[in-house]
């Protein structure tokens, strides 16, 4: 995680903020602009940190800064809807070692077909139970009962992985019309293949995908057009249980073992790399290794950790994100022959606006301007903004997180899973994250930051972004040690829910409780014979309200989690839609019409047409 102070300069947010600082301190310039950054590790360095940000109650921004009333975007239901009965772990409570502190993702998917969104929760675990001395935590498959409670299966359906844990990516890789699961460990992955009963079975040792030491947040896309999904795998550290480097008494990794001159857990900085792995889908139920031949082994070895298959420069190739923690992002366009272009300079998206590589975290993808175009948002550590990158086109990008007052507010948290979605229905893609820091040390410390921390939620307003205070006693106001963030609509009342994992808590369900009288409409999609059947890779978009949306189909992204892969359109006050393109992974083209709004339907490729999914309750807000 990127451990380098920056001076901070930060607006006011939701709750009144203390500032410990003088006016002049207020109007200063921007993190690295003419000053070198001081030092993490307790060298010398030119500069200072800030004064804390604090509220009212003089609590940290980070878990404060409430008001006690105004819009309220989610209700908690974890409690209520069964979810809370479970609960993550990861190595000791204490954090001594940089295994502990990562956390795991979530994945959405209707796994029994049934038509309701099910929910599954990565588990970590303990050194004991990878030595055999204790009971590994198992994973969760929260069933939907479309009641608004989920029963936990995993035991029933063999998934419990029982695998220290991180990330998970939801695809239909052999295309039989039934979503698997990529679940990525440090250890031997596993791929739970979907056997149409409500069980899996893990095939990863036959598929060829197990790999071996710290893999991360993976995801799946068809990057050379075959209509099969194939599978990309970041890794993270090299890492060894037996001999933690905060255990090392000597050697480079014990340089990188303070923050702000206090001790804490080592790295990544200064431990070794793990490189990252393209898989070819061979179409038979195995992969072969092409990470080389393709261009994307990352032979930089840098720290990724999350990444995400989507096309960014429209020219119908699935192209290729990577967020890295503590050194350079990667962005490979594909080239369209099998390989990829190593863009990641080039583009904009390796650095910051300062030049600077980030402790990118998770990755969040969507068209925030209705320009058809895709802008991307990185989550990083504290003491730094968080860069939303503008897609200009041609796979160029450029920060523009001051431009959008975005950055000033973001500084204190250490944020990991994020998403673009619409949560009022207004056509207008929304911006969430969740956060939660890597040091339980924060919380000695007056530092402006914390151990738990509340999500931040910024509402588009007519392509301008806006902080959305969070009201006491709601889902906003939550705080915990979040990680891994996944969307969709698990009620099928045409409003985005979140499911969150914490890092040794239980999850958090924030359904979407804001009112409203706007429209929307899901797609459900159905590739032809020539796209991957859950249609990954698809880009639809939407003409309504006076502008045309897009969305894209994904698996992946986020931290180490996968979301809802139905499409959702707000549409305003429209009463109608005026457009539908979808254009298919294989190439087609299609202009499709809907029997109607406020629904899900079904779109198969090459029908043209769309119908009412059948499990799906018709509503609207």
């Amino acid at each position: 995680m990127y451990r380098c102070l920056i001076c901070l300069c930060l607006c006011l947010l939701p709750g009144g903020p203390v500032l410990a600082q003088s006016s002049a301190d207020a109007a200063a310039q921007k993190p690295n602009e003419g000053a070198q950054q001081p030092s993490p590790m307790g060298g010398s360095s030119a500069g200072a940190p800030r004064a804390a940000i604090l509220d009212e109650q003089h609590r940290p921004i980070t878990a404060g800064g409430f008001v006690k009333s105004g819009t309220v975007v989610f209700e908690d239901i974890s409690d209520k809807s069964g979810l809370s009965k479970w609960r993550h772990t990861m190595g000791d409570p204490a954090k001594p070692d940089i295994i502990d502190t990562v956390g795991s993702g979530v994945g959405l998917l209707d796994y029994d077909n049934d038509g309701w969104l099910d929910i599954y929760l990565v588990n970590g675990s303990t050194v004991a139970a990878e030595s055999g001395k204790a009971t590994a935590p198992h994973a969760a498959l929260f069933h939907n009962n479309h009641d608004g409670t989920f029963t936990d299966v995993a035991a029933k359906a063999g998934v419990t992985n029982d695998r220290w844990g991180f990330g998970v990516a939801v695809a239909d890789y052999d295309n039989d019309g039934w979503p698997d699961l990529y679940v990525s460990n440090f250890g031997k992955n596993r791929l739970f293949h979907n056997n149409h009963d409500g069980t899996f079975t893990d095939v990863a040792e036959k598929a060829g995908v197990t790999l071996g030491n710290w893999s991360t947040g993976a995801t799946w896309g068809d990057y050379d057009g075959d209509g099969k999904l194939d599978l990309f795998v970041p890794g993270y550290v090299h890492y060894d249980l037996a001999q933690p480097p905060s255990k090392k008494t000597s050697g480079g990794a014990s340089n990188f073992c303070q923050f702000r001159g206090v001790a804490v857990m080592c790295g990544p900085r200064g431990l070794a790399g793990e490189s990252d792995h393209l898989f070819h889908n061979n179409g038979n139920g195995t992969f072969t290794d092409v990470s080389v031949k393709a261009g994307v082994a990352d032979t930089m070895t840098y720290y990724g950790l999350a990444s995400l298959f989507i096309d960014v420069n429209n020219d119908g190739k699935a192209d290729l994100l990577v967020a890295d923690d503590s050194t350079p992002n990667y962005l490979y366009l594909n080239k369209g022959d099998g390989t990829f272009e190593d863009a990641s300079f080039a583009s904009g998206y390796a650095l910051n606006e300062s030049g600077r590589e980030t402790a990118s975290m998770g990755i969040a993808a969507g068209d925030m301007m209705h320009n058809g175009l895709v802008d991307l948002f990185n989550t990083t550590f504290s003491d730094d903004y968080k860069p939303l990158y503008r897609n200009d086109g041609g796979g160029n990008f450029t920060d523009v997180s001051y431009q959008f007052r975005i950055a000033e507010p973001t500084i204190p948290f250490l944020g990991w899973g994020a998403s673009f979605f619409d949560y009022d229905n207004d056509g207008w893609l929304d911006l969430m994250f969740v956060n939660g820091h890597v040091y339980p040390e924060v919380d000695r410390q007056d530092w402006g930051t914390s151990w738990k921390q509340r999500a931040v939620l910024f509402h588009n307003h007519g392509g301008k972004l806006e902080l959305v205070p969070a009201v006491e006693g709601t889902a906003l106001a939550k705080v915990a040690v979040a990680r891994g963030l996944a969307y969709g609509d698990l009620f099928n009342d045409g409003k985005i829910d979140t499911v969150i994992n914490n890092l040794d808590g239980t999850p958090s369900l924030f359904r979407n409780v804001s009112v409203g009288a706007n429209h929307w409409l899901g797609l459900k999609l159905i590739g032809g014979p020539k796209s991957p059947r859950d249609a990954v890779g698809a880009t639809v978009y939407v003409k309504a309200n006076g502008f045309r949306q897009r969305s894209d189909v994904i698996s992946g992204g986020s931290f180490a989690s996968s979301p809802d892969q139905r499409l959702h359109f707000g549409l305003g006050g429209a009463t109608a839609v005026d457009e539908i393109e979808v254009r298919w992974p294989s190439g087609l083209v299609e202009h499709v019409t809907v029997p109607g709004i406020d629904r899900i339907v079904t779109i198969t490729e090459g029908k043209g047409t769309a119908v009412v999914s059948n499990a799906v309750k018709q509503g609207s807000n």
